[in-house]
């Protein structure tokens, strides 16, 4: 992931470090996680950082909830079937595991960062399983303070040590 990240830095060379951020933020995949990451890597401040990268990941959650469905439905006309089938298919993969605790399950695949787990998956399944709105954002937002306090320690607290522990 941070090689990734690394290119779209590059790629964005010029834009100003926290709407660098913004937009790694806002997605897909790399979302809150690789928004923290890129802030660390570009030294912007934790503090700046937390927010913006909140907002980034938080922005596309309510679209996804509400219009996805429909999305999908009218894709599935287009020569993007196949997309919208992976995305279906990948869904369902993320539903097994979350299905199993509803809740809780879909608090713990949004919060713990794992490849192919987040907000925007999360808000998938939730969707395309019919939750209860509110059950769905709760979780998802509870799932996104858990992601980043792991992600903060991650990228900002786990180099801060080794520095501390190197300058011995």
């Amino acid at each position: 992931m941070e090689k990734i990240i690394e290119s779209l830095i590059s790629m964005m060379n010029g834009i100003p470090a926290e709407l660098i951020v913004f937009i790694i933020s806002l997605m897909p995949v790399l979302e809150l996680r690789g928004g923290l990451i890129a802030a660390s890597i570009l030294g912007v401040d934790i503090w700046k950082a937390i927010p913006i990268c909140i907002v980034g990941n938080i922005l596309p959650i309510p679209f996804i909830l509400l219009f996805i469905e429909k999305i999908f439905e009218v894709m599935k006309n287009t020569r993007f079937v196949k997309l919208i089938n992976r995305l279906e298919a990948k869904a369902e993969k993320g539903a097994q595991k979350i299905m199993k605790h509803k809740t809780w399950g879909l608090f713990l695949f949004v919060g713990i960062p794992l490849p192919g787990t987040g907000a925007w998956t999360g808000s998938l399944v939730a969707a395309l399983f019919h939750f209860k709105l509110r059950d769905a954002v709760l979780s998802i937002l509870g799932g996104l303070i858990l992601a980043t306090a792991i992600m903060c320690f991650i990228s900002y607290g786990l180099p801060y040590l080794i520095t501390m522990i190197a300058g011995r």
